[in-house]
């Protein structure tokens, strides 16, 4: 049996209040190397990112990004599960975009038994052709935060050919609290919907943020053993 997902806040009390505050503490999670979470900081500044234990936290400052491994960050939502088993199995090389990752997570985890009605976490690792991915910056200019708002408050980058790990949620019952309904990656007009959550940290520089977009050329998938 996989781990129980835990979630604080939603995506959905950003958008009722116009407010992006705290609504967790890293420091209240568990310590422990099996944790993994994400979600976006508090005042939409910045990414929050924990991988085996350990934080990575990335904020927009002076042209770049720093990133911040401390646990005393704040979420505007946060989901996270703590998972130390994993079963591995290799992404095909004919899962290249993201909604195929999506379906292909979705499919492998049924196949092995993971009930898909219920959140699950996975892992990732290899080296994506492409990543887009960002970070959020408040652009609000002070005003309360709408879904217009909150979309332009992002700074994006592009990551190629470097070696990451990935972080993922998937649930089909959680859009709007801990999965986003807008995905760039997808055509919400041509029905297709988002059940993912997930950011990466790369292995060979220091960049780590959500993702909205990727390619890929065979991976490794982790699934809750």
């Amino acid at each position: 049996m996989h781990a129980t997902v835990q979630y604080r806040g939603s995506q959905a009390d950003l958008f009722r209040t116009g407010r992006a505050d705290r609504a967790i503490t890293l420091s209240e999670l568990p310590s422990s190397p099996a944790l993994h979470a994400l979600g976006p900081c508090e005042h939409l500044d910045g990414e929050i990112t924990v991988l085996h234990g350990k934080p990575h936290v990335s904020r927009v400052r002076e042209g770049g990004y720093q990133v911040e491994h401390g646990f005393d960050h704040g979420a505007i939502f946060l989901v996270w599960a703590q998972q130390s088993a994993w079963q591995d199995l290799p992404v095909p090389a004919s899962v290249s975009n993201y909604l195929e990752l999506q379906t292909f997570v979705r499919d492998a985890a049924a196949g092995r038994g993971i009930d898909t009605s219920h959140a699950f976490p996975f892992l990732l690792a290899g080296t994506p052709v492409e990543l887009v991915w960002h970070i959020n910056v408040d652009r609000t200019g002070g005003q309360p935060v709408t879904r217009e708002l909150f979309q332009r408050s992002k700074e994006s980058y592009v990551l190629r050919r470097e070696a990451v790990e990935i972080v993922g949620f998937y649930s089909e019952q959680h859009g709007g609290v801990f999965i986003s309904a807008y995905a760039p990656a997808l055509r919400a007009d041509q029905g297709e919907h988002n059940f993912m959550h997930i950011h990466f940290v790369s292995r060979d520089s220091r960049a780590t943020g959500h993702i909205d977009d990727l390619r890929l050329d065979g991976m490794t998938l982790r699934l809750p053993a």
